[in-house]
């Protein structure tokens, strides 16, 4: 270990150059690089038995064991390995939460590294010492092949970004063509902290395919036309501001007897679902069960086996008016005031002081609504200091939310509830299953008397992420 370092780990890809990296990381005294130690086809090298004593069998139970190994092994010096997306992912958070750790992120243009990995594949040649033993093929460039590999690459490389960044650490970036720099490598060892330098790189490693591209793939012109076709700037992507949500697991509601849990999304149609669970076991709601936490709904589920899990969706300008009128229009209890101050001060909402009165007419309430959802749209484009509540979140970032603890196994539509919860009470053994019933909401004037094409269109541009998303066509 050194004084800034214990251990390193290069983030790679198979045909990256990491083995051209790696023995010119050996070639440095107090440098050592024990290659790929948690692949889990092997460890180290193909037809390596262990590292440092560590054993393959070992570090399959206990893959800390090696990490720790490796970190001790070199006084003086530093040690490391290589690790690719599909290594044993459970070291994985251990490495990247530890600031002792260098990271070193080797990245090579992936349309060059794709070629290169189906050449290898064809040829069974991995590494090439000897010119003259060199084999030769072409690739054969499978679109589709190629768009699950980039998007493997690129998940991970965005996993690594988030957690340097909420860690508050930095990597060494190095690029397919810095490898041949002396100066790089150089330089990488002296962010590792280790004092001796490189007069040359080591030369024991060939290129195996230097010539250009098009030569290298039997369908060149299809692989153009394929990759023209690729958004290889993400032009047509919704932008989206908006703030991780967790699960929210304390929120969730399950009935009292039957295997069923609810996951709600704020705004939408929460009192309707809860009135039918508590009717399908004939209980007040009071005896729904709440307030879990993680540990205690893991016990949950246990204890039911074949339990189903839903959610329902309600159509963005609904919700949009729900929450409106259930947090900012009006003052009483279960309202948002330091917020609604805010948007009559600082957003200059049309909003009646004291709540909607006798002077609150319907062209009143149609302004004030038409108005929020314009600063909806802001808020979670990130333009305003109000936070993102999970009451006008948009829905796919709530289902997202869910997603870290469960899925819900069933994403039921407000306007399909009659058909699908009955169902789903059904299909966990509920002989006769009531229908739910409509709960009215509370405003001064429905959506449907002021519904118009402008308020569509506003809660399109508030809510694209969720038309999209979900498919959702015009509310009228």
């Amino acid at each position: 270990m050194t004084d800034r370092f214990d251990y390193f780990v290069v983030f790679a890809e198979m045909r990256t150059g990491s083995n051209f990296l790696e023995a010119n990381l050996n070639a440095f005294d107090g440098i050592t690089c024990h290659g790929e130690a948690f692949n889990p086809h092997f460890i180290g090298y193909p037809n390596t038995r262990d590292i440092l004593g560590v054993t393959e069998h070992r570090r399959n139970i206990d893959p800390e064991e090696l990490l720790g190994t490796i970190a001790k092994a070199t006084p003086g010096g530093i040690g490391g390995f290589r690790f690719f997306h599909d290594h044993d992912a459970r070291v994985l958070p251990r490495i990247l939460e530890d600031d002792r750790c260098a990271k070193i992120i080797l990245t090579r243009n992936p349309v060059d590294s794709y070629v290169s990995w189906k050449i290898a594949q064809a040829t069974g040649q991995w590494k090439l010492t000897n010119v003259k033993k060199r084999k030769d093929a072409q690739a054969r460039f499978d679109t589709d092949d190629f768009e699950e590999h980039l998007g493997k690459l690129q998940d991970f490389q965005v996993q690594l970004m988030n957690a340097l960044q909420t860690s508050g650490q930095t990597a060494f970036y190095v690029a397919y063509e810095d490898l041949q720099d002396v100066a790089v490598m150089n330089g990488l060892a002296k962010w590792l902290g280790v004092p001796t330098r490189l007069d040359s790189l080591n030369k024991s490693l060939k290129r195996q395919n230097p010539e250009p591209v098009e030569s290298k793939v039997e369908n060149f012109p299809e692989m153009e036309a394929a990759l023209a076709r690729l958004d290889r700037f993400n032009l047509n992507r919704t932008p989206n501001f908006e703030p991780r949500r967790g699960p929210v697991v304390p929120s969730y509601v399950a009935a009292a007897r039957s295997p069923l849990l609810y996951l709600p999304i704020r705004s939408g149609p929460e009192g309707v679902v809860t009135d039918w669970l508590a009717s399908l076991d004939g209980v007040d709601k009071d005896a729904l069960l709440r307030d879990f936490s993680q540990k205690t709904l893991r016990q949950w589920m246990r204890e039911r086996e074949g339990h189903r899990s839903f959610t329902v969706l309600r159509h963005p300008v609904a919700r949009a008016h729900e929450a409106f009128c259930s947090k900012i229009l009006t003052t009483g209890p279960g309202s948002f005031a330091a917020i609604r101050r805010t948007l009559i001060r600082a957003h200059n909402m049309p909003l009646p002081e004291e709540g909607p009165g006798d002077g609150y007419d319907l062209a009143a309430h149609r302004t004030a609504f038409t108005a929020w959802l314009a600063f909806v749209k802001a808020c979670l484009s990130g333009q305003t200091g109000v936070r993102v509540d999970a009451h006008w979140a948009t829905q796919a970032q709530c289902l997202q939310g869910m997603s870290e603890f469960a899925l819900p196994d069933m994403v039921i539509r407000e306007d399909e509830m009659s058909d699908y919860l009955p169902a789903l009470a059904l299909q966990v053994g509920h002989p006769s299953p009531p229908d739910p019933e409509r709960v009215p909401i509370r405003a001064p004037y429905s959506l449907a008397e002021i519904y118009d094409d402008e308020i569509e269109h506003l809660a399109r541009d508030a809510y694209q992420r969720d038309y999209l998303v979900f498919g959702f066509s015009d509310w009228g």
